[in-house]
């Protein structure tokens, strides 16, 4: 458990109350928000930009339909969404999930991490361990991203 329990708490129930019924991407933001709240709390530019709150916000999400026919000729369809994080520091990058169990919030958690893979990495892309977490914000900040 972090040395802030308290403010993890209290960020960790506005999350879930913007987005109930997503406990993956409950999981994956709390492993980070445990991580980086020390630094983060340490640093007043970035708690008044939000900037913790704006990583935790996807840019959109796109629900759509896919409609695909089965070897037997019968048509499905399905629901998709393509979620998209920050792009502070590129274009948007991901991939592509086909099984019966992928649901918004796999899919949110996912986009949260690549952000932070991305940043980690080097590559010229949207999608942050601590590291990340400091280049993908200052990078908000120089650019007035959202």
């Amino acid at each position: 458990m972090s040395a802030h329990p308290s403010e993890i708490k209290h960020f960790m129930k506005g999350l879930k109350k913007r987005n109930p019924h997503e406990a993956e991407f409950h999981q994956a933001v709390e492993e980070v928000a445990e991580s980086v709240m020390p630094w983060y709390l340490e640093h007043e530019d970035y708690r008044k930009a939000q900037i913790l709150e704006r990583l935790t916000e996807p840019d959109r999400i796109i629900t759509f339909r896919v409609s695909w026919e089965t070897d037997d000729g019968d048509i499905r369809a399905n629901r998709a969404w393509r979620v998209q994080f920050n792009h502070a520091l590129g274009p948007y990058k991901g991939g592509l999930r086909f099984h019966p169990t992928v649901t918004q919030s796999i899919l949110k958690f996912l986009g949260f991490e690549q952000i932070f893979k991305n940043s980690l990495t080097g590559l010229p892309l949207g999608g942050a361990n601590i590291a990340g977490f400091k280049k993908v914000a200052d990078a908000m900040m120089a650019y007035g991203v959202f």
